[in-house]
């Protein structure tokens, strides 16, 4: 027996880095999974990997029409739709100084109008199927504050508003709604701001190091607890939780060890 058996879901940004690792992760467990992302040849390889359990959909997360057709899609392909994950997201690092108009824009179009855009096309199919599950994916700069992401930082800080309100109005017709906090990202995320000479991979466990053991973990097993905190919520083991944002952050934004600890 699967954790997701039955369940089918819709996961956005799922070509690579977390959305890849949720919809393997899912599949996996039960589900079937529509891979979402603007990335046609990537998310087209990952569902073909995954076999007849997995479809891909180009999805712009900022388009309405976009989001009624993967949607549209999902439901005609495997039978409804019991799980979204809004995972699709953009980072760009910036002062305030210097990040324009545009670049502010850009941001709240996928990080905030996606997800806003993608609870409102789901929430009828799940509420016609008797409830459901929505994960929302903020981060930790949603949680805390760090320089020279101001616009990324805007709108995880939203997302996390978003979610609440819609576990509230939701809740009644059995929709759950969450926020999961990830401290890692997928690589490619980052890999902009990486310094020449370092593997990117190595950087994803950067605050994670007060945890012994998280120091000879894989990277990649960092990005998958974020996926394994995502199928928890997707999964009837979460029946009791909504409108709650849950950090995969090794305690990055409880607090910082003095230098005597």
């Amino acid at each position: 027996m699967g954790r997701l058996d039955g369940k089918i879901a819709l996961v956005t940004g799922a070509a690579r880095g977390t959305g890849e690792q949720v919809a393997r992760l899912f599949v996996a467990e039960g589900a079937r999974v529509m891979i979402a992302d603007v990335l046609e040849a990537e998310g087209e390889a990952v569902a073909k990997e995954l076999g007849g359990a997995a479809a891909f959909v180009r999805l712009d997360v900022g388009s309405e029409d976009d989001w009624a057709r993967a949607v549209e899609r999902t439901a005609a392909r495997f039978g409804g739709l019991s799980v979204l994950v809004n995972n699709a997201g953009i980072l760009q690092m910036k002062p305030l100084e210097e990040t324009t108009l545009a670049d502010f824009e850009r941001h709240v179009r996928v990080n905030q109008i996606g997800p806003f855009l993608g609870m409102k096309a789901v929430a009828p199919v799940l509420k016609a199927g008797g409830g459901g599950s929505i994960v929302n994916v903020s981060s930790v700069d949603g949680l805390s504050a760090k320089p020279n992401i101001v616009a990324y930082a805007a709108t995880k800080w939203a997302l996390r508003g978003m979610t609440r309100v819609a576990a509230l109005e939701l809740g009644k017709h059995g929709i759950r709604v969450n926020t999961v906090c990830p401290e890692v990202g997928g690589p490619a995320m980052r890999a902009p701001y990486v310094p020449a000479g370092i593997e990117v991979e190595k950087t994803l466990a950067f605050a994670h190091g007060v945890i012994p053991y998280q120091r000879a973990r894989e990277p990649i097993e960092l990005v998958r607890d974020v996926a394994r905190m995502i199928l928890f919520l997707a999964s009837d083991e979460s029946l009791s939780c909504t409108g709650g944002d849950y950090a995969v952050d090794a305690g990055w934004t409880a607090g910082r060890l003095s230098s005597k600890a």
